[in-house]
């Protein structure tokens, strides 16, 4: 597992640069939880971040106040960093409208989003990096505080696959659907897989320009290659294993769904009970209408629309609880450096405000379960105590 940063620039550290880098180091050394680093525009502190990083070869997460920063900063750390994983980590919303409900003229706003393909492939690809190498740079706006799927069921639900194994291809596909891919025989897209004969090729959901072909042999995995879906051409042969991560973060096994809908089911019938002491009957047949639906198509398909309002239930979380975030996935020994951190520190608290203060409305009137209260970002406590050493 590789470890080792590797600089490529062809200047090195001046002035004042050398005396920052080095204390900053030893500053970590120590153990101090927050250090700051101070400078004018156009001082380099970049490049001196970079320097800290290589030398500490700790994985690292860089926070930045919005999308257009985090691309800048992604755009010099790619340069400083050619040959390790610098990674992006943003919200995936081209466009996003959350669910709402105005109660003074009675009007229910629908979610509506749409997904940037791409950023979503480099979300995964973010997280694929953290639990496979140490080289990890990983630049992400505040999208980092928001609720993502569970890691421990992330992790349990990866497909590993290695030449000599003994794999029916009937449980192959039916995992592969279990990991939400999606067979299409015609076209071959990300998140999708094909069936030809005793081949199947795999386009993972966090690769852009690779895919792999598992062959079988009387349902032995005979070969594992990868190959470029595009144009056909074999990249690497004769891989001796090969993991295909989850299509979404919100990924949950089988038996943990089953537990999920109890729980859901439970909190029903009391939030039911609830509407009609206070004689809400709207509110009653709206909560169970909606959670009902919710339930079948999680028992039927293992997920439904807006499945993060039960992350309480799917993740094991007890109420109250911080939801899993990016901070979950990062090393015991990760790094956090937060870039414009007047602007990006105060957004944290602001975050969870404004996501409480929407929520409490459609749960008051029917339109989610209480729990779903705990589908949210980070409270700025919560964010502190989470935070791994700080630059």
């Amino acid at each position: 597992m590789n470890d080792v940063f590797s600089i490529a620039s062809e200047f090195s550290p001046s002035g004042d640069q050398p005396t920052a880098i080095k204390q900053l180091l030893e500053g970590l050394d120590a153990g101090l939880a927050h250090q700051t680093l101070l400078g004018v525009t156009g001082s380099g502190k970049t490049f001196t971040i970079a320097n800290v990083i290589a030398e500490a070869k700790r994985p690292t997460l860089l926070l930045a106040p919005n999308k257009t920063l985090a691309a800048q900063l992604y755009g010099e750390m790619k340069e400083f960093f050619p040959n390790n994983a610098v990674e992006y980590f943003v919200s995936y919303y081209d466009y996003y409208q959350p669910e709402a409900y105005v109660p003074t003229t009675d009007t229910f706003i629908e979610k509506d989003a749409s997904v940037n393909a791409h950023i979503e492939q480099m979300r995964l690809s973010a997280t694929k990096a953290l639990m496979e190498r140490r080289d990890v740079i990983i630049i992400a706006s505040v999208s980092a505080i928001y609720g993502l799927g569970d890691p421990d069921s992330y992790l349990k639900m990866m497909l590993h696959v290695r030449r000599g194994d003994m794999l029916d291809q009937r449980d192959i596909l039916r995992r592969l659907a279990e990991l939400q891919y999606t067979r299409n025989d015609m076209a071959f897209e990300r998140g999708t897989f094909r069936v030809r004969g005793e081949v199947i090729d795999i386009f993972p959901a966090e690769s852009e320009k690779e895919a792999v072909r598992i062959e079988l042999f009387d349902d032995e995995v005979d070969r594992i290659s990868l190959f470029d879906p595009l144009t056909g051409s074999v990249i690497q042969q004769d891989l001796p294993r090969y993991t295909v991560y989850p299509k979404t973060h919100y990924v949950t096994p089988r038996e943990k769904i089953l537990e999920a809908i109890e729980g859901i089911k439970v909190e029903l019938e009391s939030r039911r009970k609830q509407f009609m002491d206070g004689n809400k009957l709207v509110e009653e047949q709206r909560i169970t209408q909606r959670t009902q639906f919710d339930v079948e198509m999680m028992n039927e398909l293992g997920f439904c629309s807006g499945i993060e309002n039960y992350s309480r239930y799917l993740s094991g979380r007890s109420e109250g609880e911080p939801p899993p975030t990016l901070f979950d996935y990062l090393p015991a020994d990760g790094l956090l450096i937060i870039d414009e951190s007047h602007v990006t520190v105060s957004q944290i608290g602001a975050m969870f405000r404004g996501d409480r203060s929407r929520k409490e409305n459609l749960v008051e009137y029917g339109f989610r379960l209480p729990s779903a209260l705990d589908n949210r970002p980070l409270k700025f406590e919560e964010f502190e105590s989470l935070a791994p050493q700080t630059i």
